[in-house]
């Protein structure tokens, strides 16, 4: 059974940085998504099992997904941020059956374990 839970979130000036954490185990593959609110949810930064990432263009440069496979911890490295990276805050999980057959990284239905989200707010 795998279970995903968010921390880190939080609020920061335009500019700042933040720190998301996620603790799951048993997944193959994983990913942050964001929701604002009025907007669908989006795709952050994904993480394969082989190491391999995926960034959205917003948040290349500034963002960095990384995992502690030992702590079974996904992260997620926010710098430089702005307004409007302002939304909840998920992680995702998937198992390797899923992950193979959704080979779309930012496909929502691809995760099958999602956390209850984690709140960022960037003031300007």
């Amino acid at each position: 059974q795998v279970q995903v839970v968010e921390s880190g979130g939080g609020s920061v000036q335009s500019g700042g940085s933040l720190r998301l954490s996620c603790a799951a185990s048993g997944y193959h593959c994983m990913g942050w998504f964001r929701q604002a609110p009025g907007k669908e949810r989006e795709g952050v930064a994904t993480i394969e099992n082989d190491g391999a990432t995926t960034y959205a263009d917003s948040v290349k440069g500034r963002f960095t997904i990384s995992q502690d496979i030992a702590k079974n911890t996904l992260y997620l490295q926010m710098n430089s941020l702005k307004p409007e990276d302002t939304a909840m805050y998920y992680c995702a999980a998937a198992s390797m059956a899923r992950c193979t057959l959704f080979v779309q990284a930012f496909g929502v239905h691809r995760y099958n374990y999602w956390g209850q989200g984690t709140q960022v707010t960037v003031s300007s």
